[in-house]
């Protein structure tokens, strides 16, 4: 059942998106060549800490999952898509880093994610990320009431197709309130004018995966969480929280947009 947001609530959740923004940033600043994966889950955990917030990723264990997820962030480098564990990894030059990030404040969860470079980024990485903010922006643009999830899903779909990357199969947006997952889901492809209508005070994830070889399947690690490219290609993940209300869609995470970190230098891909 898809629960409807009063006014008041979607303010609560702007303010859990905040915390999400301001950990976001901070991640992104720290990520950079020899900084390791727990470390950057530290950064984020210290976020949380401050704003009295809890963390709707740590603990959280769906279905599908053989262990509880031990961390506040998904840390996916270069073909992972999503879902990746903290760990002893050191960020090399060069590496794709995807972070997704969850935050609850006041019984209230926001949800986003980043893709960026570190230190001297591929300039087909870069292409990917711009390609997955221009479907997240697209995706954005069709959250009109009125509209149904369908139009979100072929915006986004478009935009990624258009460019020729894979779209995970089964691997989509969804609901946000009180629980992180919550109805409905926001597939990142679809057919206009199908799905659920689009109601003001509806909250929703909406959140394209790239995958830059163009293949739409995935594999599984043996941890039961991290999803890889069958390709081996590198894949790229954005994410807001979005309302949905009468004014228009009201964005709860908004961040300002970096892509790289380091020192941002674009380097010709090798033949």
């Amino acid at each position: 059942m898809i629960k409807l947001k009063t006014g008041a609530s979607i303010d609560a959740m702007q303010e859990a998106g905040q915390v999400v923004a301001r950990a976001l940033a901070a991640v992104q600043k720290a990520a950079d060549v020899g900084v390791s994966l727990l470390e950057l889950d530290e950064v984020a955990h210290d976020v949380l800490r401050a704003a009295g917030a809890s963390s709707p990723f740590l603990g959280y264990r769906p279905s599908f999952a053989p262990t509880p997820f031990p961390a506040v962030i998904c840390a996916s480098v270069n073909d992972v898509i999503v879902h990746g564990i903290p760990d002893g990894y050191r960020l090399r030059d060069g590496d794709l880093l995807s972070v997704d990030f969850g935050a609850r404040l006041g019984g209230w969860v926001g949800d986003s994610a980043i893709s960026l470079t570190v230190g001297t980024a591929r300039a087909s990485d870069v292409r990917l990320i711009e390609t997955a903010e221009r479907a997240l922006a697209a995706g954005i643009g069709a959250a009109l009431v009125g509209n149904r999830v369908g139009d979100i899903s072929h915006a986004v779909g478009t935009v990624c197709r258009a460019a020729g990357y894979g779209i995970p199969d089964g691997l989509t947006g969804h609901g946000v309130g009180r629980q992180m997952h919550e109805e409905p889901s926001v597939p990142n492809e679809g057919q206009p004018g199908r799905g659920p209508l689009l109601r003001h005070g509806m909250v929703i994830a909406i959140e394209p995966m790239l995958v830059a070889g163009g293949t739409d399947g995935f594999r599984d690690d043996p941890d039961g969480w991290t999803l890889r490219t069958n390709d081996g290609s590198r894949a790229a993940h954005t994410e807001h929280t979005v309302a949905i209300t009468n004014a228009g869609p009201r964005v709860l995470t908004a961040r300002r947009e970096h892509t790289t970190a380091g020192q941002g230098q674009v380097r010709a891909d090798r033949p």
